[in-house]
Order: structure tokens, then C-alpha cells, then sequence
């Protein structure tokens, strides 16, 4: 399988997602139990590789994500917004 990187990066939200996890005070294991009551099969391990940078986000999973911790799409992108301005 192709593996897929965005200038070495698996993700792009992986150092926001865990500032919103922390900054809220979840557990990466109870911010697994949160997507998986939306149906998006992620258990605690895979939390781990898409904050330390090593799994993809899909679009769902982002948007899933962005309702577990209770921000906007707009501020989970902010770190790639300001690394890459239009």
C-alpha cells in the first residue's frame, strides 16, 4: 500500500488535537469512547499515532474530532492555515 505524507507528516492536526484533548482535560482513551459513540471505529492506540504524526486523518474522522472536542474545522487547521498562508 502507497503510503501517504504531506511533507512527512501523516496528518496535519496531530499537535492540535492533543492541545484540545489536553486543554479539556480527556483522556486519549475517553476521546476514542466520544468518536466511537459517532461510529468512527479509533480506539485509544490510534489516537496516539494521529497525535504523535504516524496515522491519516479522513475527512470524517476530522470532522468527528472537531465535535468530540468541542472546536471548528477553522481551529483544528490553524497550525497548517499559519505554516501555509494563501
Amino acid at each position: 500500500m502507497k503510503k501517504i505524507n504531506y511533507y512527512d507528516k501523516c496528518n496535519v492536526v496531530s499537535g492540535r488535537v492533543r492541545h484540545f484533548r489536553k486543554l479539556r482535560n480527556i483522556s486519549q482513551s475517553q476521546l476514542a469512547a466520544r468518536l466511537q459513540v459517532m461510529n468512527v471505529n479509533i480506539e485509544q492506540q490510534g489516537i496516539s499515532s494521529i497525535e504523535n504524526n504516524s496515522r491519516i486523518v479522513t475527512d470524517y474522522e476530522l470532522a468527528c474530532l472537531c465535535r468530540a472536542l468541542g472546536v471548528t474545522v477553522e481551529e483544528m487547521l490553524a497550525d497548517f492555515y499559519e505554516e501555509y498562508p494563501e
